[in-house]
């Protein structure tokens, strides 16, 4: 079941928008459902709790509106990110109205929960799980999960540590449901590699945040913008998990990003949103490995034509040169 076919059809490119913390809000979302991407957003952003039903609704009915009056695009579902933690107590509440909306797709992160498997399955939705390591996938596996989102180094936010020629391969060995990679992807050179490396879909978020829609500050963008590869830390100190984050917001914060110290992850609290005066991801900002060729930050329709365009190229290229050897 690589890519199902609730999403199949519906798709322009096998990309999905990652859930951005503050920053994937309905004009991100509804924007890259409509180029044919499957956008989504952390039901945390929406607050207070009542305020995620007023999302959900607006995203399906301006989709559903879109797609009737423009009955040959390509529509893409969209997905909201529960934080299966400790620290939520808002997870049953969040969704219970996921369940009343049926959102298509829901993603997971720290703990594979089978109530929320459960839930989502009983009205035909889907469960994408991200994971970092092959233990945490199969566990996810266990639990009944449709997909795993294979955090790989390099990817921005609470990332993992492994290439992803290793956690990929290694998965796909055992695992027939959909897979998703993550990791220094930003365009469509390195979408096509992806799949090519044997993912069903690419994982995208950091390009999305220097994007006319993102609900990020200017100053974040312009950051994104200026800086390279060079410039991301990957510390536990903000959120008592590993992360990717930009130095020079570290710098801004006050702190020195070459001596950050190790925090204890049992401090780790979604609730208050990090383990320093200076919180992730509100002061510290977060962002994958791969941001050295982000120049602009465009709308999201023009992004997407431009992946798109670059996945091509790509494809073609590749095909090229197999026949070759």
């Amino acid at each position: 079941m690589p890519i199902p076919d609730s999403i199949k059809d519906n798709i322009s490119i096998p990309v999905i928008g990652a859930p951005l913390f503050l920053i994937s809000v309905p004009d991100l979302v509804i924007a890259q459902c409509k180029a044919g991407i499957i956008g989504s957003f952390p039901a945390l952003n929406a607050r207070p709790q009542h305020v995620l039903e007023e999302w959900i609704v607006r995203i399906k009915t301006e989709l559903k509106e879109y797609q009737e009056q423009n009955p040959d695009k390509k529509v893409a579902p969209f997905a909201v990110n529960q934080i299966c933690h400790g620290s939520n107590d808002r997870l049953q509440g969040d969704m219970e109205i996921c369940v009343k909306h049926e959102v298509p797709i829901i993603i997971t992160s720290l703990r594979p929960p089978a109530e929320v498997v459960e839930a989502a399955h009983s009205y035909g939705g889907l469960v994408f799980h991200d994971v970092i390591n092959v233990r945490h996938a199969k566990k996810a596996a266990d639990m009944g999960v449709d997909g795993l989102i294979l955090v790989c180094a390099g990817a921005g936010g609470h990332a993992g540590a492994l290439s992803p020629f290793a956690l990929l391969r290694e998965v796909k060995s055992w695992f027939d449901g959909t897979i998703i990679l993550s990791g220094s992807i930003g365009d469509g050179y390195s979408v096509a590699s992806a799949l090519a490396l044997g993912a069903d879909f690419a994982y995208l978020g950091t390009r999305f945040i220097a994007t006319h829609e993102a609900n990020a500050e200017p100053e974040y963008k312009q950051m994104l913008i200026e800086s390279s590869a060079n410039d991301i830390v990957y510390s536990n100190l903000f959120t008592g998990v590993l992360g990717n984050y930009l130095k020079p917001s570290i710098q801004n914060a006050g702190l020195d990003p070459d001596n950050l110290p190790t925090a204890d992850k049992s401090a780790m609290n979604f609730g208050s949103g990090g383990n320093t005066d200076s919180k992730a991801w509100k002061d510290i900002w977060g962002s994958g490995q791969g941001i050295g060729l982000i120049e602009d930050a465009p709308t999201v329709e023009s992004l997407v034509e431009r992946i798109r365009a670059e996945f091509s190229e790509a494809t073609s290229d590749f095909n090229n040169k197999a026949k070759i050897s």
